[in-house]
């Protein structure tokens, strides 16, 4: 059975309320950018072990709701105040109550994740590095130190990050990255979502050390850069019921597909066709194997214009972008 293994530092208990006809009603989950990976990579039909920090009372129940979804967990556990959310959404939005991202990770329970994540990763098909709940969890070099010794050891690596982080992970060097335009402005790379100034930046991201790059652009057709040629990825416009989760659910068909041995067109095909289910449902990272089939039917792909011939650094293209 094909497994991919997600390190995810920090995963996230969930309260949300929500409007019901006999009064509010409460609903409790693990959630978390990795979680929500696991939950679609599970839908596909790929097995699941997830690598992480469980933290005091919040990370008991963690480990038991994951283990009820089918994941297998691989945790360190610690003292302390876990990462957790309240939300309201009985106006129709999200309306955020409480939301903590969880106390840092000690540099002992660091050197026993990482341990615990090479062992893990260095046997698995397929390696997603996925992000923590706060900024400061844990250090963004974790994620080049990852990235490079699980590469050493021939494993693929996915990463969907930014900042910092994807910084790290680029300097260690991926199979894959995905980021959206917005974290591409908000990290200074680019202006604008102005399409050539993200192949440019996807270009940078490959000579830093990317084999592929995927960037999402909200409703406008995603960009993917693979063996030097830039294709445009159009999803079917969906009615819109939460698009929280749904970058998650196109990094997750991203990676089953890759993990079962297909090429990368084809698996970002069925990544786009997985986030366009899932910004029709309110569960994130949720859906049926059999509807995201269909809709992959759906997805159209076509070379991008000319490219642009300037090569650029990722230092360049952040200068440029404040110029």
């Amino acid at each position: 059975m094909t497994e991919v293994v997600i390190f995810a530092p920090s995963p996230v208990l969930t309260v949300t309320v929500e409007d019901h006809p006999d009064g509010p009603e409460v609903h409790l989950h693990a959630g978390g950018q990795g979680v929500w990976q696991a939950r679609m990579l599970q839908r596909l039909g790929v097995d699941v072990a997830m690598v992480c920090v469980l933290t005091g009372e919040s990370g008991r129940m963690l480990r038991h709701m994951l283990g009820d979804e089918g994941v297998r967990v691989v945790a360190v556990d610690r003292t302390g105040r876990g990462a957790a959310y309240v939300h309201d959404r009985r106006g129709g939005e999200r309306v955020r109550i409480v939301e903590t991202g969880g106390e840092p990770i000690s540099r002992h329970d660091l050197d026993e994740l990482y341990g615990l994540m090479l062992g893990q990763g260095l046997g698995a098909d397929l390696v997603i590095l996925s992000g923590p709940a706060s900024e400061d969890a844990l250090p963004a070099d974790v994620y080049r130190r990852l990235a490079a010794d699980l590469r050493t050891g021939g494993r693929r690596v996915i990463v969907d990050l930014a900042g910092d982080r994807l910084t790290a992970a680029l300097a260690g060097g991926v199979s894959l990255v995905k980021v959206s335009d917005e974290e591409l402005v908000a990290d200074g790379l680019i202006e604008s979502n102005d399409a050539h100034q993200i192949v440019a930046a996807m270009r940078a991201m490959h000579l830093a050390g990317a084999e592929t790059v995927v960037v999402t652009r909200a409703s406008e057709p995603l960009l993917l850069l693979a063996d030097g040629v830039v294709v445009e990825v159009t999803t079917p416009t969906m009615e819109v019921a939460d698009t929280s989760g749904a970058g998650d659910s196109l990094t997750a068909g991203v990676a089953a597909s890759l993990a079962r041995g297909s090429g990368v067109r084809e698996a970002v095909t069925l990544g786009a066709a997985a986030g366009a289910l899932n910004v029709t449902r309110h569960g994130l990272g949720t859906g049926d194997a059999h509807t995201i089939e269909k809709l992959r039917e759906l997805v159209r792909l076509r070379e991008f214009g000319a490219a642009p011939t300037e090569t650029l650094t990722l230092g360049d293209l952040a200068a440029k972008a404040h110029e």
